[in-house]
């Protein structure tokens, strides 16, 4: 239970740091790079490398997991700008309700039962992202606005069910480290790619407070996937009631962090999109 409670701190402790970008005036897309270069750096001392790092390209897993490190920047930079403009609480909404998507996936791919519940609490996640986003009548109306938690959610469930896939068909519990550590590292090479062509217009800017807001990122984001793996493993409860209860306490946590810490202000839509959330989570999860 204490590494699943580990989890949850990191994991809420990300959407604080992206928060903390923009107070710090920290350039978000550097210090996304810095940060997966930190995880796999940290990932690396937690792996068991095999003696020929030439063989690792024959790893059933390798290629795919490559790519998908190159979509954990993108969706990365989604959820920082999320957090930045509209709220720490909304973007652990749009994360954690990305979980039905895995649960889409393993009706049509695995053939998984969906009764009426799953479906109830596939609607309410849906309509959870756009309540916990909502910003009141007294703004400006931005579709943009919903189109950020919109694709968060929907590149964390691509995520999600690309990790539950290589979970269940490719990978070993010993791997997950390395598996990990080599996503991590992917990533970091897509944002040095997205940063080349970035830089031969407005150039190289070097600046301490992007690499120590990345190193600040980098830790979290490793631990918050490092000790789940650990629950999981170590754990009396299934995986069902362990991912249930992160999912729940993150949202939770998360928001509490944002009133406290940045006095996010919410309106009775945005509990009440917090409160399906939560129900949503249960609902797919317990039924």
């Amino acid at each position: 239970m204490f590494d699943l409670l580990l989890s949850v701190f990191f994991s809420s402790l990300i959407f604080v740091v992206f928060k903390l970008f923009a107070t710090y005036k920290v350039q978000t897309v550097y210090a996304i790079v810095v940060n997966y270069i930190t995880a796999s750096s940290v990932g690396l001392l937690f792996a068991h490398l095999p003696t020929n790092l030439e063989t690792l390209p024959q790893k059933s897993w390798f290629f795919s997991t490559v790519l998908l490190g190159f979509f954990f920047f993108v969706v990365f930079n989604l959820m920082a700008r999320t957090s930045q403009i509209l709220g720490v609480s909304v973007a652990s909404v749009a994360t954690k309700m990305s979980f039905v998507l895995p649960v889409i996936f393993g009706v049509f791919v695995y053939s998984e039962s969906l009764n009426t519940f799953k479906i109830i609490g596939i609607l309410m996640a849906l309509v959870a992202v756009y309540l916990a986003s909502y910003k009141g009548k007294s703004q400006v109306f931005q579709p943009k606005l919903l189109l950020l938690p919109f694709l968060v959610f929907l590149g964390s469930g691509i995520i999600d069910t690309s990790l539950k896939f290589l979970q269940e068909k490719h990978l070993s519990i010993e791997e997950y480290p390395l598996f990990s550590s080599i996503a991590f590292a992917s990533a970091a090479c897509g944002g040095f790619i997205y940063l080349a062509f970035k830089t031969t217009q407005n150039g190289w800017k070097y600046s301490l407070r992007n690499v120590i807001g990345g190193i600040v990122l980098g830790v979290p984001n490793y631990f918050s996937i490092y000790f789940l793996l650990r629950a999981l493993q170590g754990s009396t409860l299934n995986s069902a009631s362990i991912f249930t209860i992160n999912n729940v306490a993150i949202v939770l946590f998360s928001t509490l962090l944002g009133i406290i810490l940045f006095r996010e202000k919410l309106i009775l839509k945005n509990w009440l999109g917090i409160l399906l959330a939560v129900i949503s989570i249960l609902m797919v999860s317990l039924f």
